[in-house]
């Protein structure tokens, strides 16, 4: 029971303080952007459910803590209502509401009679802190920590694989990858991870002068020790790797926040051309991973961070590091996905505003309320199946199938 307890809290506790600080900086972008417009705040609450800490500041917002931590949300004064998904007679029945409760001056102060690009700017502020975040977050490691940078030298080439056959050899130092600049072995890795079965242009540089190759990646499972088992494209090259090779590079504070940009504009790249491929049935979503893989993640992430520390320094510090660079990634994908035109998500909102911009009125109450429905079985839908993953990946079938036969 107690190595139970003590594995549960390995896994628990670094899962929440990473998802707890994506959630909360994602809600304080919707949050300051409502108020730097003047707009009445009900409600910030950080999790779901029952509130396990609340308190209500000077300007009456009321501040809770939820015992489900799996987001988060800020309500506007009026959203209890049917105005939160507005048309025209619900938006007038709200204003003579507020006039007969509040006086005319406080209609000003509802998000729903804000202008119409305010009321834009508000729902996408809180993708944009995510992507914010994740800047602030790399450049802060680049800036402390520096970076030990692998070139893209190719030690080996393993024989029959499809750097062979496309021509790689031993010495070669890779300098573009699908038509960009490469820097470190590390580049290279990203773009040939999510790219199996797909033909990609190389250029080497190989005894003074650069060559073209064409490879395609073929997929391959491996085992990783955070993630568990993978399945990605694989080259068959292995980089020169001894001490000597690697570069540490340091970072000034101008310099760390271009390459936290550069770093979180190709995360968020990757990410976009991944999806893409999973949503045109090039790629199988079995590597679509929910809260459970988030917390799977989070709690392997810590642990390879403790391994090897000497002291008790080196291990807080060693976990940090790990858990500030998964906020950083995990802030890029919920800003993302947040981002998407699906109801119920800030992309949709924007979708809704799109037409309301075109129509000069809002959509009817009745469709978009039967959008944020279907968009929340969508989103109830994707959550399941990738909690389903999760629990593959966890071995959870195997278990119970090996504990009742």
């Amino acid at each position: 029971m107690l190595d139970f307890i003590q594995t549960a809290l390995v896994f628990v506790i670094p899962f929440v303080l990473v998802l707890g600080l994506v959630v909360t900086i994602h809600e304080l972008g919707h949050f300051l952007a409502a108020k730097a417009f003047g707009v009445a705040v009900d409600r910030f609450s950080i999790g779901f459910g029952r509130a396990i800490a609340a308190w209500t500041d000077r300007s009456g917002v009321e501040w809770r803590v939820g015992w489900i931590p799996l987001g988060g949300y800020v309500r506007f004064a009026g959203d209890e209502n049917a105005a939160s998904v507005p048309d025209h007679e619900d938006l007038e029945s709200l204003r003579r509401e507020v006039v007969r409760r509040e006086g005319a001056a406080a209609v000003s102060r509802y998000f729903h009679f804000k202008p119409l690009w305010q009321r834009a700017v508000v729902v996408a502020a809180g993708p944009f802190a995510n992507f914010a975040l994740a800047i602030a977050l790399f450049a802060a490691l680049l800036m402390a920590l520096g970076q030990y940078v692998l070139p893209a030298k190719i030690a080996q080439v393993t024989p029959g694989s499809p750097a062979a056959e496309a021509g790689f050899q031993a010495g070669d130092l890779i300098v573009r990858a699908d038509g960009r600049r490469i820097q470190s072995f590390d580049e290279v890795a990203q773009i040939v991870q999510v790219r199996a079965n797909v033909p990609t242009s190389f250029v080497v540089e190989r005894g003074g002068r650069e060559v073209q190759i064409l490879a395609t990646p073929e997929w391959q499972v491996r085992n990783d020790p955070v993630a568990g088992e993978r399945r990605q494209g694989m080259l068959g090259i292995v980089p020169a790797q001894s001490r000597d090779d690697y570069t540490h590079v340091r970072y000034g504070p101008i310099e760390a926040v271009a390459g936290g940009t550069v770093r979180t504009w190709r995360t968020l790249e990757t990410t976009v051309y991944y999806l893409g491929r999973m949503v045109t049935g090039q790629v199988s979503p079995d590597q679509l991973s929910g809260p459970l893989g988030i917390a799977r993640i989070s709690g392997k992430v810590a642990q390879v961070g403790a391994e090897g520390a000497p002291d008790l320094g080196s291990m807080v510090l060693g976990i940090g590091v790990n858990l500030l660079q998964l906020a950083a990634f995990v802030s890029v994908s919920i800003g993302f996905m947040n981002l998407l035109p699906v109801p119920v998500l800030d992309g949709g909102h924007l979708l809704f505003y799109a037409y309301e911009a075109v129509a000069r009125r809002p959509l009817t109450a009745k469709v978009q309320a039967a959008g944020y429905r279907v968009g929340l079985a969508l989103l109830l839908g994707l959550m399941l199946f990738a909690t389903w993953n999760d629990l593959q990946q966890l071995r959870v079938f195997n278990f119970l199938s090996g504990a009742t036969s």
